[in-house]
Protein backbone atom coordinates (compact mmCIF):
# COMPACT_ATOMS: atom_id res chain seq x y z
CA UNK A 1 0.00 0.00 0.00
CA UNK A 2 1.40 3.39 -0.94
CA UNK A 3 2.24 5.74 1.89
CA UNK A 4 0.30 8.60 0.32
CA UNK A 5 -2.85 6.57 -0.13
CA UNK A 6 -5.76 7.98 1.83
CA UNK A 7 -6.45 5.99 4.99
CA UNK A 8 -9.35 3.66 4.27
CA UNK A 9 -10.41 3.96 7.91
CA UNK A 10 -11.35 7.58 7.29
CA UNK A 11 -14.23 6.33 5.14
CA UNK A 12 -16.62 4.82 7.62
CA UNK A 13 -19.52 4.41 5.24
CA UNK A 14 -22.90 6.14 4.96
CA UNK A 15 -23.26 6.77 8.69
CA UNK A 16 -25.57 9.19 10.42
CA UNK A 17 -24.33 12.47 11.85
CA UNK A 18 -24.29 10.97 15.35
CA UNK A 19 -21.85 8.26 14.32
CA UNK A 20 -19.55 10.70 12.53
CA UNK A 21 -19.37 12.81 15.68
CA UNK A 22 -18.34 9.83 17.78
CA UNK A 23 -15.64 8.87 15.24
CA UNK A 24 -14.30 12.44 15.31
CA UNK A 25 -14.39 12.72 19.11
CA UNK A 26 -12.78 9.30 19.56
CA UNK A 27 -9.75 10.28 17.47
CA UNK A 28 -9.43 13.85 18.76
CA UNK A 29 -9.57 12.86 22.42
CA UNK A 30 -7.50 9.67 22.33
CA UNK A 31 -10.14 6.94 22.46
CA UNK A 32 -9.71 5.28 19.05
CA UNK A 33 -7.15 5.88 16.28
CA UNK A 34 -7.03 4.50 12.71
CA UNK A 35 -4.67 1.52 12.68
CA UNK A 36 -1.30 1.84 10.90
CA UNK A 37 -2.26 5.37 9.86
CA UNK A 38 1.28 6.46 8.93
CA UNK A 39 1.27 3.76 6.23
CA UNK A 40 -2.12 4.65 4.84
CA UNK A 41 -4.00 2.42 7.26
CA UNK A 42 -5.46 -1.06 6.98
CA UNK A 43 -9.13 -1.41 6.13
CA UNK A 44 -11.15 -1.30 9.34
CA UNK A 45 -8.18 -1.68 11.66
CA UNK A 46 -8.30 0.43 14.81
CA UNK A 47 -5.99 1.19 17.71
CA UNK A 48 -7.38 2.00 21.14
CA UNK A 49 -5.65 5.13 22.41
CA UNK A 50 -4.93 5.90 26.09
CA UNK A 51 -8.58 6.64 26.93
CA UNK A 52 -9.97 3.84 24.76
CA UNK A 53 -7.69 1.33 26.45
CA UNK A 54 -8.94 2.49 29.85
CA UNK A 55 -12.59 2.39 28.76
CA UNK A 56 -12.54 -1.14 27.37
CA UNK A 57 -10.55 -2.32 30.41
CA UNK A 58 -13.20 -0.81 32.67
CA UNK A 59 -15.96 -2.56 30.70
CA UNK A 60 -14.03 -5.84 30.84
CA UNK A 61 -13.40 -5.50 34.59
CA UNK A 62 -17.05 -4.69 35.23
CA UNK A 63 -18.11 -7.77 33.23
CA UNK A 64 -15.65 -9.94 35.15
CA UNK A 65 -16.88 -8.58 38.47
CA UNK A 66 -20.52 -9.25 37.55
CA UNK A 67 -20.12 -12.64 35.86
CA UNK A 68 -17.21 -14.20 37.78
CA UNK A 69 -16.26 -12.41 41.00
CA UNK A 70 -19.80 -12.00 42.33
CA UNK A 71 -20.84 -15.58 41.56
CA UNK A 72 -19.75 -18.69 43.46
CA UNK A 73 -20.75 -20.94 40.54
CA UNK A 74 -18.36 -19.36 37.96
CA UNK A 75 -14.57 -19.46 37.59
CA UNK A 76 -12.31 -17.93 34.96
CA UNK A 77 -9.47 -19.01 32.72
CA UNK A 78 -7.24 -17.63 29.99
CA UNK A 79 -6.61 -19.79 26.92
CA UNK A 80 -4.37 -19.47 23.85
CA UNK A 81 -5.30 -17.90 20.52
CA UNK A 82 -3.84 -20.86 18.60
CA UNK A 83 -5.06 -24.32 19.62
CA UNK A 84 -4.60 -27.79 18.18
CA UNK A 85 -6.42 -27.67 14.80
CA UNK A 86 -8.39 -30.76 15.78
CA UNK A 87 -10.25 -28.55 18.25
CA UNK A 88 -11.84 -26.68 15.36
CA UNK A 89 -12.64 -29.89 13.51
CA UNK A 90 -14.47 -31.23 16.56
CA UNK A 91 -16.31 -27.97 17.16
CA UNK A 92 -17.61 -27.93 13.59
CA UNK A 93 -15.98 -24.61 12.72
CA UNK A 94 -13.82 -26.00 9.90
CA UNK A 95 -16.91 -27.35 8.20
CA UNK A 96 -19.66 -24.96 9.28
CA UNK A 97 -18.13 -21.59 10.21
CA UNK A 98 -19.17 -19.97 6.95
CA UNK A 99 -20.91 -16.90 5.58
CA UNK A 100 -22.66 -16.71 2.18
CA UNK A 101 -20.56 -14.57 -0.20
CA UNK A 102 -21.72 -12.86 -3.39
CA UNK A 103 -19.76 -10.73 -5.86
CA UNK A 104 -20.95 -7.64 -7.69
CA UNK A 105 -20.65 -8.32 -11.43
CA UNK A 106 -19.91 -4.63 -12.11
CA UNK A 107 -17.07 -3.81 -9.70
CA UNK A 108 -16.34 -7.31 -8.28
CA UNK A 109 -16.63 -6.24 -4.67
CA UNK A 110 -17.64 -9.11 -2.38
CA UNK A 111 -20.33 -8.82 0.26
CA UNK A 112 -22.36 -11.11 2.50
CA UNK A 113 -25.49 -12.34 0.79
CA UNK A 114 -27.48 -12.24 4.05
CA UNK A 115 -26.86 -8.50 4.65
CA UNK A 116 -29.63 -6.99 2.52
CA UNK A 117 -29.05 -3.42 3.68
CA UNK A 118 -25.39 -3.55 2.67
CA UNK A 119 -26.30 -5.01 -0.72
CA UNK A 120 -28.83 -2.24 -1.27
CA UNK A 121 -26.38 0.48 -0.21
CA UNK A 122 -23.77 -0.91 -2.57
CA UNK A 123 -26.19 -1.02 -5.48
CA UNK A 124 -26.92 2.68 -4.96
CA UNK A 125 -23.23 3.53 -5.45
CA UNK A 126 -23.58 2.47 -9.11
CA UNK A 127 -26.03 5.34 -9.72
CA UNK A 128 -28.93 3.73 -11.50
CA UNK A 129 -27.05 0.87 -13.15
CA UNK A 130 -28.61 -2.53 -12.72
CA UNK A 131 -26.49 -4.48 -10.25
CA UNK A 132 -26.42 -8.25 -10.50
CA UNK A 133 -24.68 -10.65 -8.18
CA UNK A 134 -23.04 -14.02 -8.51
CA UNK A 135 -24.68 -17.02 -6.86
CA UNK A 136 -23.88 -17.23 -3.11
CA UNK A 137 -20.85 -19.29 -2.13
CA UNK A 138 -19.95 -20.37 1.37
CA UNK A 139 -16.85 -18.61 2.69
CA UNK A 140 -15.14 -19.99 5.81
CA UNK A 141 -14.31 -17.12 8.16
CA UNK A 142 -11.66 -18.91 10.22
CA UNK A 143 -8.22 -17.31 9.85
CA UNK A 144 -5.65 -19.87 8.73
CA UNK A 145 -2.06 -19.82 9.96
CA UNK A 146 0.85 -22.27 9.98
CA UNK A 147 3.03 -23.68 12.74
CA UNK A 148 6.62 -24.72 12.09
CA UNK A 149 9.82 -23.41 10.50
CA UNK A 150 10.38 -25.85 7.65
CA UNK A 151 8.10 -25.25 4.67
CA UNK A 152 7.22 -28.86 3.90
CA UNK A 153 6.52 -29.77 7.53
CA UNK A 154 4.40 -26.80 8.51
CA UNK A 155 1.13 -27.62 10.25
CA UNK A 156 -2.01 -25.74 9.33
CA UNK A 157 -3.69 -24.15 12.34
CA UNK A 158 -6.31 -21.49 12.96
CA UNK A 159 -6.66 -18.30 14.94
CA UNK A 160 -9.56 -18.94 17.26
CA UNK A 161 -12.96 -17.83 16.00
CA UNK A 162 -14.36 -17.87 19.55
CA UNK A 163 -12.94 -18.25 23.05
CA UNK A 164 -15.43 -20.96 24.02
CA UNK A 165 -13.45 -24.02 22.96
CA UNK A 166 -10.84 -23.64 25.71
CA UNK A 167 -13.64 -23.91 28.26
CA UNK A 168 -14.75 -27.17 26.66
CA UNK A 169 -11.32 -28.76 26.33
CA UNK A 170 -10.39 -27.74 29.91
CA UNK A 171 -13.78 -28.58 31.41
CA UNK A 172 -12.64 -31.66 33.32
CA UNK A 173 -9.37 -30.03 34.45
CA UNK A 174 -11.22 -27.03 35.87
CA UNK A 175 -13.82 -29.23 37.53
CA UNK A 176 -11.21 -31.36 39.31
CA UNK A 177 -8.60 -28.74 40.15
CA UNK A 178 -11.14 -26.31 41.61
CA UNK A 179 -13.12 -29.12 43.35
CA UNK A 180 -16.37 -27.94 41.79
CA UNK A 181 -19.64 -29.61 40.91
CA UNK A 182 -22.41 -28.74 38.47
CA UNK A 183 -23.84 -26.31 37.71
CA UNK A 184 -20.54 -24.63 36.90
CA UNK A 185 -19.65 -21.68 34.68
CA UNK A 186 -16.24 -21.12 33.08
CA UNK A 187 -15.56 -17.62 31.79
CA UNK A 188 -12.97 -16.01 29.58
CA UNK A 189 -12.25 -12.62 28.02
CA UNK A 190 -9.97 -12.46 25.00
CA UNK A 191 -9.34 -11.82 21.34
CA UNK A 192 -11.12 -13.74 18.60
CA UNK A 193 -10.61 -13.56 14.85
CA UNK A 194 -12.97 -13.84 11.91
CA UNK A 195 -12.04 -13.23 8.30
CA UNK A 196 -15.14 -11.14 7.71
CA UNK A 197 -16.27 -10.65 4.12
CA UNK A 198 -17.29 -7.07 4.88
CA UNK A 199 -16.16 -4.88 7.75
CA UNK A 200 -17.23 -1.39 8.69
CA UNK A 201 -19.27 0.93 10.84
CA UNK A 202 -16.20 2.00 12.82
CA UNK A 203 -15.31 -0.62 15.48
CA UNK A 204 -18.61 -2.49 15.08
CA UNK A 205 -17.40 -5.14 12.63
CA UNK A 206 -13.69 -5.91 12.48
CA UNK A 207 -11.56 -8.94 11.73
CA UNK A 208 -10.19 -9.13 15.27
CA UNK A 209 -12.22 -8.27 18.32
CA UNK A 210 -12.55 -8.86 22.05
CA UNK A 211 -15.29 -11.07 23.41
CA UNK A 212 -16.37 -12.08 26.88
CA UNK A 213 -17.85 -15.58 26.96
CA UNK A 214 -19.19 -17.86 29.64
CA UNK A 215 -19.95 -21.55 29.29
CA UNK A 216 -22.43 -22.68 31.94
CA UNK A 217 -22.37 -26.48 32.35
CA UNK A 218 -25.58 -28.05 33.64
CA UNK A 219 -27.45 -31.34 33.65
CA UNK A 220 -29.61 -32.12 30.59
CA UNK A 221 -33.19 -31.09 31.28
CA UNK A 222 -32.13 -28.05 33.30
CA UNK A 223 -31.04 -26.10 30.25
CA UNK A 224 -34.29 -24.28 29.44
CA UNK A 225 -34.62 -22.85 32.95
CA UNK A 226 -30.94 -21.85 33.05
CA UNK A 227 -31.30 -20.16 29.66
CA UNK A 228 -34.05 -17.87 30.94
CA UNK A 229 -32.13 -17.06 34.11
CA UNK A 230 -28.98 -16.10 32.19
CA UNK A 231 -30.99 -14.06 29.70
CA UNK A 232 -32.43 -11.98 32.54
CA UNK A 233 -29.00 -11.66 34.16
CA UNK A 234 -27.53 -10.54 30.85
CA UNK A 235 -30.17 -7.85 30.28
CA UNK A 236 -29.74 -6.55 33.82
CA UNK A 237 -26.03 -6.08 33.11
CA UNK A 238 -26.74 -3.84 30.13
CA UNK A 239 -29.11 -1.53 31.96
CA UNK A 240 -28.09 -1.61 35.63
CA UNK A 241 -24.33 -2.02 35.26
CA UNK A 242 -23.42 -0.50 31.91
CA UNK A 243 -26.13 2.14 32.22
CA UNK A 244 -27.45 1.75 28.66
CA UNK A 245 -30.88 3.22 28.02
CA UNK A 246 -33.65 0.61 27.98
CA UNK A 247 -35.13 2.05 24.80
CA UNK A 248 -31.85 1.41 22.97
CA UNK A 249 -31.81 -2.30 23.85
CA UNK A 250 -33.97 -5.13 22.54
CA UNK A 251 -33.75 -8.91 22.40
CA UNK A 252 -34.18 -10.84 19.16
CA UNK A 253 -35.11 -14.52 19.08
CA UNK A 254 -33.32 -16.24 16.20
CA UNK A 255 -35.47 -18.48 13.97
CA UNK A 256 -34.57 -22.15 13.73
CA UNK A 257 -33.08 -21.74 10.27
CA UNK A 258 -30.88 -18.88 11.55
CA UNK A 259 -29.21 -20.82 14.37
CA UNK A 260 -25.52 -21.68 14.46
CA UNK A 261 -24.62 -25.31 13.86
CA UNK A 262 -24.21 -25.97 17.60
CA UNK A 263 -27.30 -24.14 18.89
CA UNK A 264 -30.68 -25.40 20.07
CA UNK A 265 -31.83 -21.84 20.82
CA UNK A 266 -30.23 -18.39 20.51
CA UNK A 267 -31.41 -14.97 21.64
CA UNK A 268 -29.39 -11.95 20.54
CA UNK A 269 -29.29 -8.54 22.20
CA UNK A 270 -29.46 -5.63 19.77
CA UNK A 271 -28.49 -1.99 20.31
CA UNK A 272 -29.99 0.91 18.37
CA UNK A 273 -26.89 2.22 16.58
CA UNK A 274 -27.05 5.26 14.26
CA UNK A 275 -26.74 2.78 11.37
CA UNK A 276 -29.60 0.66 12.68
CA UNK A 277 -30.33 -2.08 15.20
CA UNK A 278 -27.56 -4.68 15.40
CA UNK A 279 -26.11 -7.33 17.67
CA UNK A 280 -23.90 -6.64 20.71
CA UNK A 281 -24.42 -9.87 22.64
CA UNK A 282 -26.11 -13.24 22.49
CA UNK A 283 -27.03 -16.25 24.55
CA UNK A 284 -27.07 -19.74 23.09
CA UNK A 285 -28.09 -23.19 24.24
CA UNK A 286 -25.19 -25.26 22.87
CA UNK A 287 -26.64 -28.50 24.33
CA UNK A 288 -23.95 -31.21 24.63
CA UNK A 289 -22.78 -30.62 21.04
CA UNK A 290 -19.22 -29.49 21.79
CA UNK A 291 -18.36 -31.90 24.58
CA UNK A 292 -19.71 -34.90 22.67
CA UNK A 293 -17.71 -33.99 19.57
CA UNK A 294 -14.52 -33.54 21.58
CA UNK A 295 -15.14 -36.89 23.30
CA UNK A 296 -15.61 -38.58 19.91
CA UNK A 297 -12.52 -37.08 18.25
CA UNK A 298 -10.09 -37.04 21.20
CA UNK A 299 -11.26 -40.05 23.19
CA UNK A 300 -11.06 -37.97 26.38
CA UNK A 301 -13.52 -38.53 29.20
CA UNK A 302 -15.43 -35.24 29.42
CA UNK A 303 -18.56 -36.63 31.03
CA UNK A 304 -19.73 -35.75 34.54
CA UNK A 305 -20.74 -38.05 37.38
CA UNK A 306 -23.25 -36.57 39.81
CA UNK A 307 -21.90 -37.10 43.36
CA UNK A 308 -25.39 -37.66 44.82
CA UNK A 309 -27.25 -39.73 42.20
CA UNK A 310 -24.01 -41.20 40.76
CA UNK A 311 -25.60 -40.75 37.35
CA UNK A 312 -23.06 -40.07 34.60
CA UNK A 313 -23.88 -37.77 31.68
CA UNK A 314 -22.45 -35.28 29.21
CA UNK A 315 -23.43 -31.78 30.42
CA UNK A 316 -25.47 -29.29 28.45
CA UNK A 317 -24.09 -25.76 28.08
CA UNK A 318 -25.70 -22.31 28.16
CA UNK A 319 -23.44 -19.64 26.63
CA UNK A 320 -23.81 -15.89 27.23
CA UNK A 321 -21.47 -14.02 24.83
CA UNK A 322 -20.62 -10.31 24.71
CA UNK A 323 -18.84 -8.36 21.98
CA UNK A 324 -16.87 -5.90 24.10
CA UNK A 325 -15.81 -3.64 21.21
CA UNK A 326 -19.43 -3.30 20.11
CA UNK A 327 -20.50 -2.69 23.69
CA UNK A 328 -17.82 0.00 24.00
CA UNK A 329 -19.23 1.70 20.91
CA UNK A 330 -22.75 1.49 22.37
CA UNK A 331 -21.53 2.96 25.66
CA UNK A 332 -19.90 5.89 23.84
CA UNK A 333 -23.02 6.55 21.78
CA UNK A 334 -25.33 6.29 24.78
CA UNK A 335 -23.18 8.68 26.82
CA UNK A 336 -22.71 11.31 24.10
CA UNK A 337 -24.65 14.52 24.58
CA UNK A 338 -24.52 18.08 23.25
CA UNK A 339 -25.83 21.26 24.79
CA UNK A 340 -25.60 24.97 24.18
CA UNK A 341 -22.42 26.54 25.55
CA UNK A 342 -22.73 26.84 29.33
CA UNK A 343 -19.84 29.30 29.60
CA UNK A 344 -18.80 32.60 28.03
CA UNK A 345 -17.50 32.79 24.50
CA UNK A 346 -13.86 32.89 25.58
CA UNK A 347 -14.21 29.57 27.42
CA UNK A 348 -16.32 27.72 24.84
CA UNK A 349 -14.51 24.91 23.01
CA UNK A 350 -17.30 24.38 20.45
CA UNK A 351 -20.50 26.12 19.46
CA UNK A 352 -22.24 23.23 21.20
CA UNK A 353 -20.57 21.73 24.25
CA UNK A 354 -20.00 17.97 24.25
CA UNK A 355 -20.32 15.86 27.38
CA UNK A 356 -19.73 12.13 27.65
CA UNK A 357 -22.03 11.16 30.48
CA UNK A 358 -20.28 7.86 31.09
CA UNK A 359 -21.19 5.87 34.19
CA UNK A 360 -18.59 6.68 36.84
CA UNK A 361 -17.28 3.13 36.99
CA UNK A 362 -16.59 3.19 33.24
CA UNK A 363 -15.06 6.66 32.88
CA UNK A 364 -11.41 6.37 31.71
CA UNK A 365 -10.35 9.30 33.90
CA UNK A 366 -12.09 9.53 37.24
CA UNK A 367 -10.61 12.82 38.48
CA UNK A 368 -8.87 15.79 36.86
CA UNK A 369 -6.61 18.03 38.95
CA UNK A 370 -6.57 21.62 37.70
CA UNK A 371 -4.41 24.36 39.24
CA UNK A 372 -5.98 27.75 38.54
CA UNK A 373 -2.65 29.10 37.25
CA UNK A 374 0.80 27.83 36.30
CA UNK A 375 2.40 29.59 39.26
CA UNK A 376 4.44 27.24 41.42
CA UNK A 377 2.49 28.19 44.54
CA UNK A 378 -0.50 26.39 42.92
CA UNK A 379 1.15 23.73 40.74
CA UNK A 380 3.18 22.30 43.62
CA UNK A 381 0.19 21.51 45.89
CA UNK A 382 -1.80 20.43 42.81
CA UNK A 383 0.86 17.84 41.91
CA UNK A 384 0.95 16.62 45.49
CA UNK A 385 -2.83 16.15 45.40
CA UNK A 386 -2.52 14.36 42.03
CA UNK A 387 0.10 11.93 43.39
CA UNK A 388 -2.16 11.10 46.32
CA UNK A 389 -5.30 10.59 44.22
CA UNK A 390 -3.47 8.39 41.70
CA UNK A 391 -3.05 5.76 44.40
CA UNK A 392 -6.78 5.08 44.05
CA UNK A 393 -7.93 6.31 40.63
CA UNK A 394 -6.88 7.11 37.09
CA UNK A 395 -6.35 10.87 37.11
CA UNK A 396 -5.31 13.58 34.71
CA UNK A 397 -3.43 16.84 35.33
CA UNK A 398 -4.11 19.91 33.21
CA UNK A 399 -2.70 23.41 33.72
CA UNK A 400 -3.12 24.77 30.17
CA UNK A 401 -5.83 27.24 29.12
CA UNK A 402 -8.61 28.93 30.98
CA UNK A 403 -10.40 26.95 33.67
CA UNK A 404 -13.56 26.95 31.53
CA UNK A 405 -11.77 25.32 28.62
CA UNK A 406 -10.21 22.75 30.91
CA UNK A 407 -13.60 21.87 32.36
CA UNK A 408 -14.93 21.44 28.81
CA UNK A 409 -12.05 19.14 27.87
CA UNK A 410 -12.78 16.92 30.86
CA UNK A 411 -16.51 16.90 30.04
CA UNK A 412 -15.67 15.67 26.53
CA UNK A 413 -13.83 12.61 27.85
CA UNK A 414 -16.41 11.87 30.55
CA UNK A 415 -14.38 12.73 33.67
CA UNK A 416 -16.88 12.72 36.59
CA UNK A 417 -14.99 15.12 38.88
CA UNK A 418 -12.59 18.02 38.57
CA UNK A 419 -10.50 19.21 41.52
CA UNK A 420 -9.48 22.85 41.22
CA UNK A 421 -6.57 24.26 43.23
CA UNK A 422 -6.93 28.03 43.53
CA UNK A 423 -5.29 30.89 45.41
CA UNK A 424 -7.59 30.32 48.41
CA UNK A 425 -6.11 26.81 48.75
CA UNK A 426 -2.94 28.30 50.22
CA UNK A 427 -4.94 29.81 53.07
CA UNK A 428 -7.77 27.35 53.75
CA UNK A 429 -6.08 24.08 52.63
CA UNK A 430 -9.17 23.24 50.62
CA UNK A 431 -10.02 22.67 46.95
CA UNK A 432 -13.11 22.99 44.77
CA UNK A 433 -14.65 19.74 43.51
CA UNK A 434 -16.85 20.11 40.41
CA UNK A 435 -19.43 17.51 39.35
CA UNK A 436 -19.56 16.79 35.59
CA UNK A 437 -23.31 16.30 35.34
CA UNK A 438 -24.72 18.80 37.82
CA UNK A 439 -21.84 21.32 37.58
CA UNK A 440 -22.23 21.69 41.35
CA UNK A 441 -19.05 22.91 43.05
CA UNK A 442 -18.18 22.06 46.63
CA UNK A 443 -15.30 23.20 48.81
CA UNK A 444 -13.50 20.24 50.39
CA UNK A 445 -10.52 20.13 52.76
CA UNK A 446 -7.47 18.49 51.16
CA UNK A 447 -7.15 16.20 54.19
CA UNK A 448 -10.72 14.93 53.56
CA UNK A 449 -10.55 14.76 49.75
CA UNK A 450 -9.85 11.03 49.33
CA UNK A 451 -12.63 10.00 51.71
CA UNK A 452 -15.03 12.44 50.02
CA UNK A 453 -14.27 11.11 46.51
CA UNK A 454 -14.41 7.47 47.60
CA UNK A 455 -17.99 8.06 48.70
CA UNK A 456 -18.80 9.38 45.21
CA UNK A 457 -16.83 6.88 43.13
Amino acid sequence: MKNNQKNKNSKVGPLSNGMEKIVSLAKRRGFIFPGSEIYGGLANSWDYGPLGAELINNISNLWWKKFVQQRSDVVGLRGPIIMNPKVWEASGHVKNFTDPLVECKICHIRLRADKQTELKDHAETHKGKEVTWTDPKNFNTLFETYIGTVEDSKLKAYLRGETAQTMFTDFKLVLESMRKKLPLGIAQIGKAFRNEITTGNFIFRTKEFTIAELEYFIAPGEDDKAFEEWLEYQQNFFVSDLGLKKENIKIVELPKDGLAHYSKRTVDTYYNFPFGWDEVAGIANRTDYDLKNHIELSGANLSYKDPVSEKEFVPYVIEPTFGLDRIMLAVLLDAYSESEARSGKEDAVHENEITLRLPKQLAPIKIAVLPLSKKEELTQPALEILNNLQKNWMCQYDETGSIGKRYRRQDEIGTPYCVTVDFETINDQAVTVRDRDTMKQERIKISELVVYLKALL
